[in-house]
C-alpha cells in the first residue's frame, strides 16, 4: 500500500509538471521559438478569421439590400446620387463606377452617338470588380500559408525536441520513463501547436475562398446585366 501511494504521488507530481507553461519553459530555445511563433500565428489567424467572417456577412447584407433597391424600379440617377454620398463596396461600387463613366461620356458627347461608351463602362466595372475581389481576398493568403506550413514547423520542433531528449538520455545514461517522458512531451507539444494553428486556418480559408468566389460571380453577373441596361439606354439616345 505504501508503494502504491508513493507511485500515485509521483505520477501526480509529474502530471503537474506537464502543464503547458512548464512544457514551454523547460523546452529548448529552438523549440521555444517555434512554439512562440506558432502561438502568435494561431492568434493572428483567429483575428483574421473573425474579421473576415463579419466583413463578408456585412457585404452579403449590403449586396442584398442594394440589389433589392436596384431592381425595385427606382430611378438610376436617384440611386446614383444616394450612393455617391457614402463609401460603397462590392456590387454598389461597381454600379457607381459604371454610372460615373456613363455620365462622363454622355456629358462629353451630348445627345449624339456615343462612340466606345459601352467599352469604357465595361472597363470601369472590370477595374472596380478586380479591386473589390482583391479587397475581399486580403489576408486570406496568411491563412493559406499557416494552414500549409504550421504542421511542418511544429513537426520540425518535435524532431528537434526528440533529438535533444536523446542527447539528454545519452548524457545521463538513464532511459527511465521519468527521464524520457518530459522531453518527448515538450517535443510533441510543438506538433500540437502546429495543428492547432493549421486546422482552423485551413477550414476557414476554404470557407472564405468559396464565399469570395460567390461574391465575385455575383458581381460579374450584375456587371453583365447592367452593361445590357446601359447599352439599351445608349441605343435609345442614338435613335432619339
Amino acid at each position: 500500500m505504501n508503494f502504491l501511494a508513493v507511485q500515485t504521488q509521483s505520477l501526480a507530481s509529474h502530471g503537474n509538471d506537464m502543464s503547458f507553461l512548464k512544457l514551454f519553459l523547460d523546452a529548448d530555445i529552438v523549440v521555444q521559438s517555434i512554439m512562440a511563433g506558432l502561438f502568435v500565428a494561431s492568434i493572428w489567424g483567429w483575428m483574421i478569421i473573425f474579421e473576415k467572417y463579419f466583413a463578408l456577412r456585412k457585404i452579403r447584407k449590403e449586396n442584398d439590400l442594394f440589389e433589392r433597391v436596384f431592381w425595385s424600379g427606382e430611378s438610376l440617377d436617384e440611386l446614383y446620387q444616394q450612393l455617391t454620398q457614402r463609401k460603397n463596396h462590392s456590387t454598389a461600387a461597381i454600379f457607381v463606377s459604371a454610372m460615373r463613366e456613363w455620365k462622363r461620356s454622355v456629358n462629353s458627347q451630348g445627345k449624339g452617338f456615343l462612340p466606345g461608351v459601352q467599352m469604357r463602362v465595361q472597363k470601369a466595372m472590370d477595374v472596380t470588380l478586380t479591386r473589390e475581389v482583391e479587397r475581399l481576398e486580403n489576408r486570406l493568403m496568411f491563412l493559406a500559408t499557416v494552414g500549409s506550413t504550421a504542421p511542418f514547423v511544429g513537426l520540425f520542433g518535435t524532431v528537434w525536441g526528440i533529438m535533444s531528449s536523446f542527447q539528454a538520455i545519452a548524457n545521463t545514461k538513464n532511459t527511465s520513463l521519468a527521464v524520457v517522458a518530459p522531453g518527448i512531451a515538450e517535443a510533441l507539444f510543438a506538433t500540437a501547436l502546429g495543428l492547432m494553428a493549421a486546422i482552423p486556418a485551413v477550414i476557414f480559408y476554404n470557407k472564405f475562398s468559396h464565399e469570395v468566389s460567390r461574391h465575385a460571380m455575383r458581381m460579374e453577373t450584375f456587371s453583365d446585366e447592367f452593361t445590357t441596361i446601359l447599352s439599351r439606354q445608349a441605343d435609345m439616345r442614338n435613335s432619339g
